[in-house]
Formats: structure tokens, C-alpha cells, sequence
């Protein structure tokens, strides 16, 4: 019932994204100190929205690709300054994003219960 509201499915995308974005992040500050790694995020949520649902995405090296892996899966690289070691993750940049991962999540799960406790008095249910 409640995956035909359009509230509630946003709140629900809205919060997988975040988890993912969160995901990302935590793989960031994980190889902070591995020589070479770049620093990658998740695509702003309101661009992933204007996509279609089905997008192409390779799951092999032999396979072709329109925009390429990252794009397909809503990954972009973004650190900040290159060390010397070629890794550019900056731990404060990092840090910014995952509370802005953590607020964006609370906010999904904030919606997706005001829906709820609408739809429950709506059908005269107090709980």
C-alpha cells in the first residue's frame, strides 16, 4: 500500500541513496592512506531522479559501456588535494560528507513516518 504513494516512495529512495552514499564515504576514509587511491561520491540524489530506472551497467571488463561504470552506478570521483603518494582523500571533506549522508537519512526517515501517521489516523488507527 505504501509503495504507491509518491511521498512515501521518494522518502524510501531517498533513504537507500543516503545508505549508499554512507557506503561510499566509509570506503573513502578507509583507504585514506593507500597510495593512489582516488576519492569518489555518490551523484547529487535530484540528478539520480531525473535518470530512467533501468540504466546499463558492465559486470565484466569485456562488456561495453555507454557512460562507463561509475556513472552508471551514480558514482563520481571527488577528493580534495593530490598528496604525494597520489591519494586525495581529504578526512575533513569526508567527515562533512557523512554528516551530510547521516542528516539527509534522518530526514527520509522523518518523512517516511509523518506519511505514515497520516495514512494511520486517516484510517482512524491512533498509534
Amino acid at each position: 500500500m505504501f509503495e504507491k504513494l509518491e511521498l512515501t516512495r521518494l522518502a524510501q529512495s531517498l533513504a537507500a541513496y543516503s545508505g549508499s552514499r554512507l557506503a561510499v564515504i566509509a570506503r573513502n576514509v578507509a583507504n585514506a592512506d593507500t597510495p593512489g587511491y582516488r576519492a569518489s561520491d555518490m551523484r547529487d540524489f535530484r540528478d539520480l531522479l531525473d535518470q530512467p530506472d533501468v540504466a546499463l551497467r558492465t559486470t565484466r571488463p569485456g562488456h561495453l559501456a555507454a557512460a562507463g561504470p561509475d556513472h552508471a552506478q551514480g558514482q563520481i570521483l571527488s577528493g580534495g588535494p593530490m598528496s604525494p603518494n597520489g591519494n586525495d582523500v581529504s578526512l575533513d571533506l569526508q567527515m562533512q560528507k557523512a554528516v551530510e549522508a547521516r542528516q539527509t537519512h534522518e530526514m527520509a526517515l522523518a518523512i517516511y513516518r509523518s506519511t505514515s501517521a497520516i495514512i494511520r489516523t486517516s484510517l482512524g488507527r491512533n498509534a
